[in-house]
């Protein structure tokens, strides 16, 4: 049976305070808070710019035991190198996120929504990347969810990032052992809560594709008033 890690993207949003977040709880503090409540977080900072080791460590000294951070890797790999010519930029970021040790899950590469389907870039890039992590592409071009590229993600024992967002939905499927999926929001996008139903049904469907996998990550990104949070209980309840 699979293990479910179920939580939000991100944890730092100031209208958290109150609504999650103690008000007077240190900003500090808020990761040991929100890891009493979630198994898992998705770091998406990292894509912006590449922390510190101090940050890291911080991250990994802050959180229980068997609590996972999955990391969002640099938009300078996917957006501005386009996945080619960047082994030294992986290899920088790599070593960096591997300060979290047996606490670091997926690493997600999101690649552009300009960046259309070029099956050779991709597969090469896979090729490069160091096989003792777990690896997730986000595609946001249509061109890219065909069959012919999910086959390039199973040879490279690599994810897919499911994800619904408005407009855009991915397929739900796993190329791996695991599969990884995002919310971004089904009605606005990053601000609309999901109804009750919709998770039930995404939970069963969940559900059935996490018979034949070891791992299931899922996150919102629906921040917005807390809305992640409270999607996030409301799925895992569903998921049991």
């Amino acid at each position: 049976m699979a293990c479910y890690f179920i939580g939000t993207s991100g944890w730092h949003y100031d209208d958290w305070r109150k609504r999650f977040y103690p008000e007077k709880l240190p900003k500090t503090k808020w990761l040991e808070f929100y890891a009493r409540h979630f198994s898992t977080v998705e770091l998406n900072n990292t894509f912006y710019r590449l922390p510190s080791e101090t940050a890291f460590t911080n991250w990994y000294d802050s959180s229980p035991p068997d609590f996972i951070f999955a990391v969002k890797v640099s938009r300078y790999i996917t957006h501005i190198k386009r996945l080619k010519d960047c082994d030294e930029a992986v290899s920088k970021f790599m070593s960096r996120a591997g300060i979290l040790e047996e606490k670091l899950g997926p690493l997600l590469y999101q690649l552009p929504p300009g960046m259309h389907r070029n099956d050779e870039i991709l597969a090469s890039f896979l090729k490069s990347l160091p096989g003792e992590f777990r690896h997730v592409i986000e595609f946001r071009h249509q061109s890219w969810l065909v069959d012919e590229v999910f086959d390039i993600l199973r040879r490279h024992k690599a994810g897919l990032c499911v994800f619904d967002m408005p407009d855009f939905t991915c397929p739900l499927l796993a190329t791996a052992d695991f599969a990884y999926i995002r919310f971004h929001g089904r009605d606005s996008l990053y601000s609309s809560c999901y109804s009750d139903e919709e998770l039930a049904e995404w939970a069963k469907r969940i559900g059935d594709l996490a018979k034949n996998l070891e791992s299931v990550y899922i996150y919102f990104n629906n921040d917005v008033e807390g809305f992640a949070l409270k999607n996030a209980a409301k799925i895992r309840e569903f998921l049991g």
